[in-house]
């Protein structure tokens, strides 16, 4: 049975947009998916299914669409994905906490950078279906602007490794 590692747009820990991983934990159940677990409180979750990858992306949309009131966007990826997202990382000088990897719902345009003002040095590539920026200060205060990011989800080059592990280790 597939894993899969459901990376959620706008859920955080505290604010709007807040659910708690234990409840996004039970939803997952709750839609039949198996072996579910959760990293850190932004958004991951990773699970066992039978279905197609489109498929357990909508259901799981939909459902957390129900909890929330709106849809939040999901992203999904597999381990074989995410190993290569975290492998092929361009900026090989970045510290990994400060190298984000925006997760996307497709392919972004080829022209996408175009419209990027990037005040502090920031880099960007594009990928697949994401895009990797590199924040020389940290994303924090960054005054970066990238309209084709906001579509997307991000995390740093950290977690995707961590995620990568946690569905090689599911898959053992």
């Amino acid at each position: 049975m597939p894993v899969y590692v459901a990376l959620l747009r706008a859920v955080n820990v505290g604010g709007t947009g807040a659910l708690p991983m234990a409840e996004l934990k039970t939803i997952c159940e709750d839609l039949g998916f198996t072996d579910v677990k959760t990293y850190i409180q932004s958004g991951n979750v990773l699970f066992r299914s039978d279905a197609s990858e489109a498929t357990v992306e909508e259901k799981l949309d939909a459902a957390l669409g129900q909890k929330m009131g709106k849809r939040p966007g999901v992203m999904m990826r597999s381990r074989k994905e995410l190993e290569a997202i975290a492998a092929n990382a361009p900026f090989p000088d970045a510290k990994p906490n400060f190298l984000l990897v925006y997760f996307l719902p497709e392919k972004p345009p080829a022209d996408a950078l175009e419209k990027m003002v990037a005040p502090d040095g920031e880099e960007a590539k594009l990928a697949t279906r994401e895009i990797y920026v590199h924040y020389p200060k940290g994303s924090g205060r960054s005054k970066l602007k990238l309209p084709a990011l906001k579509a997307g989800t991000s995390r740093n080059l950290n977690t995707v490794r961590k995620l990568a592990d946690m569905a090689a280790a599911m898959e053992g």
